[in-house]
């Protein structure tokens, strides 16, 4: 009985874990930011360091983007009429918003190693790319001005 128990309690902490991963591998935790924090001057590297926004292999990301619009506004990219080739996947469409959005581009400037890295806060306005599945957004692809 007791042996039950464990291996339930591990399971549970298990699904746990796995579910906090996926979660915070979504475009809306990794992109989106409405409305926008307040950290001003010091953003970009705020806003990386809490979210925990690195490349696989642990090196800081050399640019990164973050969209200040409401998350149902970026859901609605998915049913948009501007379909165009992704620009880094020939065979993968991305959907392109039909109105612009405030976004921030953080810029790598200094740091090789997460979290050791700084960046360069950049406010921008542009179109959203990005690719859909039946549920919604799925990958944030760039942005044109």
């Amino acid at each position: 009985m007791i042996l039950m128990v464990t291996i339930f309690m591990v399971l549970l902490f298990w699904e746990n874990e796995l579910s906090d991963e996926v979660t915070m591998l979504t475009l809306e935790h990794l992109h989106v930011d409405y409305p926008r924090n307040d950290a001003s001057v010091r953003y970009c590297n705020f806003m990386i360091t809490q979210r925990v926004i690195k490349d696989p292999d642990h090196t800081c990301k050399k640019e990164h983007v973050f969209i200040h619009e409401r998350p149902r506004k970026i859901n609605s990219i998915c049913t948009s009429p501007k379909k165009v080739a992704c620009q880094n996947h020939s065979t993968i469409f991305c959907f392109q918003s039909e109105t612009k959005f405030k976004m921030t581009v953080c810029q790598l400037i200094e740091g090789t190693r997460y979290p050791a890295c700084r960046y360069h806060i950049s406010p921008t306005e542009g179109f959203v790319l990005v690719t859909c599945d039946d549920f919604g957004p799925v990958h944030f692809q760039g942005y044109v001005d």
